[in-house]
């Protein structure tokens, strides 16, 4: 009896994980800071939206589908060690670079020889500036159209 071919659509279903109704979707992130109090009036600055307080010494910023969690962990004595580094699409690069601007926030380090801190075109396509809030969480800025998916 001969074998069935297989589909190229099952070969790549196996071959490439999960399926459409199996992908996980991001809805929120954590950001850990030393004063909440601090970090809500900043980040409600300079994102432009209102938090809202939550149980447990954290703030909740919705930025579209994903939530931004901003915790407290001044109390803790080991703050966790998971990645921080948030990167935002936003319509009005400009108007969020002001706000940026005018929080003294914007990086001072270089990336790809062109300070972070500086819009502009980076070498992968995407028009974008770099933050940092005073926790040193780094945070990026990106043109909506502009993101590289990878």
């Amino acid at each position: 009896m001969p074998e069935k071919k297989k589909t190229r659509a099952a070969a790549t279903e196996k071959s490439s994980g999960p399926t459409t109704n199996d992908v996980p979707t991001l809805f929120r992130l954590t950001m850990e800071v030393g004063d909440l109090n601090e970090a809500a009036e900043f980040y409600s600055k300079l994102l432009g939206l209102v938090g809202r307080l939550q149980a447990g010494s954290r703030v909740y910023f919705t930025c579209g589908p994903v939530t931004l969690q901003v915790v407290d962990v001044s109390s803790v004595k080991k703050p966790h060690p998971a990645a921080k580094a948030l990167s935002f699409v936003v319509n009005d690069l400009d108007a969020v670079f002001a706000r940026a601007q005018s929080l003294q926030c914007l990086s001072t380090e270089e990336v790809h020889g062109e300070p972070g801190g500086r819009i502009s075109v980076r070498p992968w396509g995407e028009r974008s500036f770099y933050a940092e809030d005073q926790w040193h969480n780094p945070l990026c800025f990106v043109e909506a159209g502009t993101g590289y998916p990878g």
